[in-house]
Formats: structure tokens, C-alpha cells, sequence
């Protein structure tokens, strides 16, 4: 087949007509706004739709080019980091706890629930890992990595179900995140600052504006500067711990740095504009998520569609009750734990972009939520991965997983 690729800065362009596109839907089209479902969902579906029918009618398969993607992955943490000031971790506490123990628990649910389906479906029940928390929770980072180890284990296939099921995670956890959380928002009656809804902490959302300052030239440099100083030291720390044999994702020792710096900056006093990071971090979310989104190889993924589906649909309503009825009640019922839902719901099935997108789109229509924009890219910087590294070696290590691997898994792959 023929292939076309995209260089990256056409990549680029092409993610902004995606946004563009995106944003347009949304206004024009009531059901998106009303369930607000992120604009980069929408416009990245409509062009991995695209390619496919391209490819569908006898055209040339078309690939981008997704480096940029990766560098925008690290200046988004950066600015996660950056706003992680001390002093707000403190206000974290109770919370961060409650969700983070939430998420150990439910990415047991979502592993077993992966398991038995793989069991009454007649596979190997290593497979249900890849229909669990190795693909949804994880991504396709963890599915990849996991996938190679399975099958060299003798799992024919798994790396190609890991990013069957991670792919189509990621629509599911940003198409469903907004409309839960607007569920819990509208049924309970909750407002951002109202007597159900929040704690001090928050800031009212018809607060006054703080005055609009020029943006200078020494202003944008610094901002740019700061960005690439934690980009490139959180490079050369990832590399010191890989020497010493500890392997961490780029985007986490990049926001560590983020952190660092913020915090020295408030002990010897000098100001980072956090206005200016919260920009640059919302355009590099959505253009993260548009070009994932886009670059989705649905033709390649066709054979295994029909069964993808049907797990999704199991684990979709699972993390929706787990959501609306444990996170919702235990995080206290307001406006912050609605959002948090919604941030939650992508992070189980997609990942931390796809839950602070679906955040950002329930906050812009009724207001901000600081707790929510706290805990959850904590639990999912923080904590979620090494719960899932955790998790999938107690079910790896449990008696049922270690009956013979028998040739399966072409069954899965063509639905």
C-alpha cells in the first residue's frame, strides 16, 4: 500500500485546522456542547475518519509525523509543574489520599473485569490485562511496553490488542468524561463557590479579573526560557536515573523540575507569571490530544473492532458506576467531585491529558474548580502508573494466569 507521511510542521498546521474545526463543532452542534466533549476529541475523530475513507476508496495510507507531539506532552507537564506550588500540595491532603486510594482500588476492578471477560470469551486470561488497566489505564505507553513482554511470553498478538484497546480508551474516556460529570453537576444542583459546592480554596468564578499587563519581549523569553530549561533538565535527569537502571517517562522528571523551580522561585521571592503558563499549557493540551486523535490508524484496527467495541462497552459502564457512585460520594458530593469524576473517567480509560481536557471542558462552562485541577494530575503523574506496575504483577503472579499459553489471540484480532 502506499504510503503518504506528513512532516511536522504540516502535522502542525493540520492539528490546528483539527482544533479549529473542533471548536466550531462544538458551538454549532448542541450535543457537543452540551455534554462537553473537548473540541480535540471531536476534530481529531472527524480527520482519523478522514484518513480512513481515503485509505477505504484506494488512496495512500496517511501517517504523521509526531515528534512535535512528544515535546508538546513535555511542555504541558512543565506547566503542571509549575504551578505545583508547595503550598497547595498541603491543600491537596485528604483528597489526594481519598482518590488515590480509589484509583489502587478500581484499577483492580478494571484488571478483573478484563480478566473474566477474557476467561468467558475463551482466551487466555493474560489477555484480559491488555482488556484492563495494560491499556486504558496505562495508554498506549504501557500497552507497547507491556505488549512486548507478553509476547515474549508467547502471547501472540497482545501488542496489537494493548494499542487496540489503548486507542480506542482514549475517544471513549474523552467522548464520556464531560457528560458524567455534567450528569452529576445538573442532578445534584452544583455550582463552583455555592453552599453544596465548594470550599474556601476555590476561586469564584465571577471574581475580578487581575489587570491585563503587556506582554513584552523580556516577558516572553522568560517564559520560553523557563519552559526549556525544564524540558532539558528533566531530559538529563531521566538519563541519570536510566543509567542507575530506573526507567521514568519523560513528562514526569520534567515536571518534577517544574516543581523545583516554582518553589525556589517563591523562596528567594521572584514572580513566575502563572497566567502565562496556564495559556501555554491549555494550547499544548489540545494540540496534544489533536494529534493523537488524528494519527489514529483505524484501518489497522478494523479487524479487531468488534470486539474492542464490546469490551469497551463493559469497561465503560464500569469506571461510569465507579465514578458517579464511589469517587462522587467519597470526594463529598460538590462541584469539585463532579469535575473530579470527569477527569477521572479519562484517566482510567485514556490518560492525564484526556482528563484535564475533560476538566477544562466543565470548568469553562460553569466555572474553575482548583481541587480538581490539583489531585487529579497528581494521582496521574504521581501515583497511577506505579499503582498499575503494581497491580499488574499481583495479577500476573496469580494461579489462574499461569495455565499454558495455547495458540489465541487471533480470535481477539479479528473480532
Amino acid at each position: 500500500m502506499e504510503e503518504l507521511q506528513i512532516k511536522g510542521v504540516d502535522t502542525l498546521i493540520i492539528s490546528l485546522v483539527v482544533l479549529y474545526v473542533g471548536n466550531l463543532l462544538t458551538r454549532r452542534v448542541g450535543f457537543l456542547e452540551k455534554y462537553s466533549i473537548p473540541q480535540a476529541v471531536t476534530g481529531g475523530l472527524i480527520c482519523s475518519l478522514i484518513t480512513l475513507a481515503v485509505v477505504s476508496f484506494g488512496g495512500p495510507k496517511i501517517t504523521f509525523d509526531l515528534q512535535l507531539r512528544d515535546v508538546l506532552l513535555l511542555a504541558f507537564f512543565t506547566t503542571i509543574g509549575l504551578s505545583a506550588k508547595f503550598a497547595r500540595l498541603k491543600a491537596g491532603g485528604k483528597p489526594l489520599a481519598i482518590l488515590v486510594i480509589c484509583a489502587g482500588v478500581f484499577l483492580v476492578v478494571q484488571n478483573g473485569t478484563g480478566v473474566l471477560l477474557a476467561l468467558a470469551l475463551g482466551e487466555h486470561p493474560g489477555y484480559g490485562l491488555f482488556a484492563g488497566s495494560v491499556s486504558f489505564a496505562g495508554g498506549h505507553g504501557t500497552a507497547i511496553a507491556w505488549g512486548q513482554e507478553a509476547e515474549a511470553a508467547g502471547l501472540p498478538d497482545a501488542g496489537l490488542i494493548g494499542i487496540a484497546f489503548a486507542t480506542f480508551g482514549l475517544v471513549a474516556g474523552g467522548v464520556i468524561g464531560g457528560p458524567i460529570g455534567e450528569r452529576l453537576i445538573k442532578k445534584h444542583n452544583l455550582s463552583p463557590g455555592g453552599a453544596a459546592g465548594d470550599q474556601p480554596m476555590m476561586e469564584k468564578k465571577d471574581a475580578p479579573e487581575e489587570p491585563l499587563e503587556p506582554v513584552t519581549m523580556q516577558r516572553t523569553l522568560t517564559t520560553v526560557f523557563i519552559f526549556a530549561v525544564c524540558i532539558s533538565l528533566g531530559e538529563a535527569v531521566n538519563r541519570i536515573f536510566f543509567g542507575a537502571g530506573v526507567k521514568l517517562p519523560g513528562f514526569l522528571t520534567a515536571m518534577l523540575v517544574g516543581i523545583i523551580i516554582t518553589n525556589l522561585a517563591d523562596v528567594f521571592k521572584k514572580e513566575i507569571r502563572q497566567h502565562d503558563f496556564d495559556k501555554v499549557g491549555e494550547v499544548t493540551l489540545q494540540l496534544f490530544l489533536a494529534m493523537s486523535l488524528m494519527s489514529m490508524d483505524l484501518n489497522s484496527l478494523a479487524d479487531a473492532m468488534g470486539i474492542v467495541l464490546f469490551v469497551l462497552l463493559i469497561q465503560v459502564f464500569v469506571i461510569t458506576f465507579f465514578a458517579a457512585f464511589i469517587v462522587f460520594r467519597l470526594m463529598g458530593r460538590t462541584y469539585d467531585a463532579a469535575v473530579i469524576c470527569a477527569g477521572f473517567t479519562g484517566l482510567g480509560l485514556g490518560a492525564t491529558p484526556v482528563a484535564i481536557a475533560n476538566m477544562n471542558a466543565i470548568t469553562a462552562k460553569y466555572g474553575p474548580s482548583f481541587k480538581a485541577f490539583l489531585v487529579v494530575p497528581l494521582v496521574g503523574a504521581f501515583f497511577i502508573d506505579l499503582l498499575n506496575a503494581i497491580i499488574i504483577k499481583f495479577f500476573i503472579g496469580l494461579p489462574v494466569m499461569q495455565q499454558e499459553i495455547a495458540a489465541v489471540g487471533v480470535t481477539w484480532m479479528a473480532g
